[in-house]
């Protein structure tokens, strides 16, 4: 073994201080290595814990925009509750990604861009150019532009409250008699302090956001505008009295179509001389034709009823002839009693709702037959994507050739199941709740203007769920406001037209005196995006 070329230093003192700086430059090594072994662990954790988070997310991802009976937890599981379990996951993983990239900021300082989907084009564009600083080494040098680097964020200005103060000047004439003013202009509030713009964004907030208002008379208050809970309440009442003629055409419009879909949910309202909440009703209306090839606009309209009784059902449609399409509730069957002959509607089902009896057994691994029967029920959605928008008589064509051997598929092997399971399980009754509504089912095969399911009126009442857990009706009169303002905003929303803005321009039309006989023009399909 050959030994190295050292040329030493015969100096003992030099030696102690060569010794010494190779032990200094050991120790910075060992601490480096452990830095890094404490931060490979670190990463690790975190990404342990990123992925565990994520796992949650996709999850409760499913659970927020799954159909309903897809959804996480117990049927009564709380939208709202999982919503911010959602947003705190997300708010985790952020943190714990901020923490982590910290250390490898000098590293990561030169990232690739990330590719971003543009802001809308109509949002206000403040220009900011930051031109390079003037060093001492650029004088008497000429610069010339080759190229930039253009970055957006999106920015906010709050909601600014003003006064509107109006002048009307009177005048007199010389020498004669007389006095001239022009007349006040009309308000929704007459005498009353809130604009046409004001009450628009009360009622949206409320009837659309879910926004109660107290919490509005709270965040007000920091602008250091008092507006009182109840001068707002008695606002919304005389809103909703001057929409309803609007909310009624569209629900005249509703019953126009050959389809319409029906639901219904609770309302919490305020019985009267009790101070006690009791259950009231808001039965929702839809329509939507686009889905079979039409062009008619989409609206909904809702309606305030203190029972859940098909007598209710029975008034609001009188009249109707055309395709009702619900869920399994049994009181829109008095609609369609063979007793009523002509005057009957056509019932059709919603797949969803029985699929929802099998899809429960499914989760809970309890049945081999639900989970065969949901895996083949998902055909059928299958063929309906390929459907979607298309002509009544294509949309049979393609049932026909598709959906019609499913659908004999499933009824047989549902017969077959219940001979030989006992009939007082949960699985016979989800069978016998199908069976027994078997031809009605099956309607969607013959005519194409039936959908599968009715998941255009559960959007469309959604909604109002969500809403009702931060707001009750205080009382019939209330609730009848809520269906009338609710009917109107959600129509807005199901066309992508801004509530607000339309609610707004609207009640500045209404107060100018639009003429009744032109009401389509206000509705929100007419409003200009």
């Amino acid at each position: 073994m050959t030994r190295p070329d050292l040329n030493l230093s015969n100096d003992v003192e030099t030696l102690k201080a060569m010794v010494l700086a190779m032990a200094e430059k050991a120790a910075r090594a060992g601490a480096l290595e452990s830095e890094v072994a404490d931060l490979k662990a670190s990463n690790a954790d975190a990404d342990a814990r990123i992925e565990r988070l994520t796992q949650i997310l996709k999850a409760f991802d499913r659970a927020r925009f799954g159909r309903r009976s897809e959804k996480l937890g117990s049927a009564n599981g709380d939208v709202e509750q999982q919503a911010f379990v959602f947003e705190e996951i997300e708010t985790g993983i952020a943190a714990i990604k901020a923490r982590v990239s910290k250390g490898r900021a000098q590293a990561d300082s030169k990232r690739a861009p990330r590719r971003r989907k543009g802001f809308a084009p109509h949002l206000e564009r403040v220009e900011i150019v930051i031109d390079p600083e003037e060093l001492a080494e650029h004088a008497g040098k000429q610069k010339e532009l080759i190229g930039e680097d253009v970055s957006e964020r999106l920015d906010v200005v709050a909601v600014k409250f003003r006064v509107i103060v109006t002048r009307r000047p009177k005048y007199a004439f010389k020498n004669a008699d007389g006095v001239i003013q022009a007349p006040a202009p009309a308000h929704i509030i007459e005498g009353g302090i809130p604009t046409e713009a004001l009450l628009a964004q009360i009622a949206v907030a409320k009837y659309a956001d879910g926004l109660p208002l107290y919490r509005q008379e709270a965040i007000y208050a920091r602008d250091k505008v008092e507006l009182d809970r109840q001068l707002m309440a008695q606002w919304m009442g005389k809103l909703g009295f001057e929409l309803e003629i609007m909310a009624d055409y569209i629900f005249s419009e509703v019953k126009k179509a050959e389809r319409v879909f029906a639901d219904e949910t609770t309302l919490p309202t305020l019985a009267p001389g009790s101070g006690s909440t009791k259950t009231a009703y808001l039965w929702a209306y839809a329509r939507d034709d686009r889905t079979f090839g039409r062009s008619g606009s989409p609206m909904v309209a809702y309606r305030f009823e203190d029972s859940r009784s098909g007598e209710c059902a029975v008034r609001h449609l009188n009249g109707y002839r055309g395709i009702l399409q619900v869920d399994g509730y049994a009181a829109y069957n008095k609609l369609a009693r063979s007793d009523r002959g002509n005057d009957g509607v056509t019932l059709a089902r919603c797949w969803s709702h029985c699929r929802r009896k099998f899809y429960e057994l499914h989760v809970a691994g309890s049945s081999e037959v639900a989970t065969a029967t949901v895996e083949r029920m998902a055909r059928l959605w299958q063929v309906e994507k390929t459907v979607r928008g298309q002509r009544p008589d294509a949309r049979v064509a393609a049932r026909q050739q598709a959906s019609a051997a499913i659908v004999a598929d499933l009824f047989d092997f549902w017969q077959r199941t219940l001979r030989r399971i006992s009939g007082k399980s949960k699985l016979a009754e989800a069978i016998r709740y199908a069976v027994s509504r078997r031809a009605i089912f099956e309607r969607f095969l013959t005519d194409g203007r039936i959908e599968l399911d009715s998941n255009i009126v559960e959007r469309a009442i959604r909604p109002q769920t969500i809403t009702r857990k931060n707001l009750f009706a205080g009382s019939d009169g209330g609730g009848r406001t809520w269906a009338t303002i609710a009917t109107l905003l959600q129509t807005a929303k199901m066309n992508n037209v801004d509530p607000l803005a339309w609610l707004a321009l609207t009640l500045q039309r209404i107060v100018n005196g639009w003429p009744s006989s032109e009401i389509d023009a206000l509705m929100p399909w007419n409003h200009a995006i």
